[in-house]
């Protein structure tokens, strides 16, 4: 087969799939914001609670905490994206795009709420170990009652997320370590394939334990780099935050059609990267939500869409403020190299050093994170030991293959994946809607009983009639 032909038909495909999706997930965004009486902000100091609260171990000794739930799709989340992607947004779009990441993280966190909350209403309990298992091939299967679509959504998730983009986060590593320390990629690739293998093999618990180490220790570093090139140019806050919002509406055109005439450089640029960054409505975190121990699914939809909050508003922020702080210009940088040069101008020479080690850490927690997603979905089509074994063989071969090579086309082939399995998920979360309204009216109701919210299937003879479950 002609590679470059395609590598040609993979962008012809990928192109207006994404730039339909956009628009798809904003408006799924939008609908459950509207519909669920924009409960991102009305539940919002909840979500906290339960989130801190959910550190404490369940009754059922085969869950993960809500808290390592919350944890691994951070991991997940934050990545080389939230480095890399928000230069590219700011070098692309300009400031402005800054604001258009905020936006979509806000509407977005809805769509996060609606699809965690699904994939912990149709979780099932793995018999053979008894641990818990769900995301959207299962409320797919289980709710729409449409295996076949459920297949095609676990094989589009287990490509993208299990294999090619591991590779490219260990590929982002060995471009730090080389560019910092000059490491050999080769060994880098064997080190990294020796981290990875204990904790893969030790399945799901074993990688959310090892994330709720990792991910707070890694986003708290980075945050107080922010905070201290922020506290050290107080007084040029205001300019940048008049830069985001200035040039947030500008005219510049994102491209040609009809599209691409109408949307602003820096609204498409800020919208991509704030989604990519951030997965709302992608279907991807679902799948560790669904691993929690919870007593209510609205429970752990919250934590979730926190998530979302954490990963752009907080971290992506971080970067944006790191560039827009410095005086280093776009120029003939991008990317990693661009926040690069931005902590350096701010701390002296070290702060690569630093960057070298924070990415490390967002790339491998990353890795162990889409390894936790495609392992349920393995799980979903085949749950066969020798079956997993082999597919985490298969995860390791990509993460060493990924820090030896260039993976231009299989980025590429990821997008398209991916695409594929977040214009599955909107369809099943929007069919599936009028249960994430019964889940929030049946929580918030509870709440202002001055109950504590516990979901009970027998409470709703509908539902129970609709499917049966040994979890609820």
């Amino acid at each position: 087969m002609d590679m470059q032909a395609f590598h040609a038909w993979v962008n012809e495909v990928s192109g207006p799939l994404w730039n339909g999706l956009i628009f798809l997930l904003l408006g799924t965004g939008l609908f459950f914001t509207l519909a669920s009486g924009f409960v991102q902000f009305r539940l919002f100091g909840r979500s906290i609670k339960e989130m801190l609260g959910g550190r404490k171990a369940g009754d059922d000794p085969h869950g993960i905490t809500p808290f390592q739930a919350f944890v691994t799709g951070l991991a997940s989340r934050v990545g080389v994206g939230n480095i890399a992607g928000v230069a590219i947004a700011i070098t692309l779009g300009g400031p402005g795009a800054v604001f258009w990441m905020w936006v979509t993280a806000l509407i977005g966190m809805s769509s996060a709420f609606a699809e965690s909350s699904l994939a912990q209403l149709f979780k099932i309990r793995d018999h053979k170990n008894g641990q818990f298992r769900g995301g959207p091939a299962y409320y797919i299967t289980y709710g729409m009652k449409q295996k076949w679509l459920g297949i095609l959504f676990a094989v589009s998730l287990i490509f993208c997320f299990g294999l090619v983009f591991n590779a490219v986060q260990s590929n982002s590593i060995v471009a730090a370590t080389e560019a910092a320390w000059g490491w050999d990629k080769h060994m880098v690739g064997v080190g990294l394939v020796i981290l990875t293998a204990p904790i893969i093999f030790g399945g799901i618990r074993r990688v959310s334990r090892v994330a709720e180490l990792i991910v707070p220790l890694m986003a708290t570093l980075y945050l107080l780099l922010a905070v201290y090139v922020m506290a050290a140019n107080v007084a040029e806050i205001p300019r940048v935050f008049g830069l985001i919002f200035g040039s947030a509406f500008n005219i510049e055109a994102a491209g040609g059609g009809l599209l691409g005439s109408v949307i602003s450089a820096a609204m498409m640029n800020g919208i991509k990267r704030g989604l990519y960054s951030n997965e709302a409505g992608q279907g991807s975190a679902p799948n560790a939500a669904a691993a929690a121990d919870v007593k209510h699914p609205v429970s752990q939809g919250m934590i979730q869409m926190l998530g979302v909050f954490v990963d752009t508003l907080i971290v992506c922020s971080c970067t944006a403020f790191l560039l827009l702080l410095s005086d280093v210009t776009p120029g003939d940088l991008t990317g990693v190299q661009l926040t690069q040069a931005a902590i350096v101008s701010h701390v002296g020479a070290w702060g690569a050093d630093f960057l070298a080690i924070v990415l490390f850490m967002f790339a491998f927690s990353t890795v162990i994170g889409n390894y936790a997603y495609a392992e349920s979905n393995v799980q979903f089509i085949n749950g066969h030991w020798l079956v997993l074994a082999v597919f985490r063989m298969c995860v390791l071969g990509m993460v060493y293959f990924g820090a030896v090579n260039h993976v231009p086309l299989v980025w590429d082939m990821a997008d398209l994946t991916m695409g594929t399995m977040a214009l599955i998920n909107l369809i099943a979360i929007l069919a599936l809607s009028p249960l994430v309204f019964l889940l929030l009216k049946d929580y918030t109701g509870k709440l202002k009983m001055g109950k504590e919210p516990v979901f009970k299937l027998s409470e709703h003879p509908v539902l129970k009639r609709r499917f049966k479950s040994d979890i609820w």
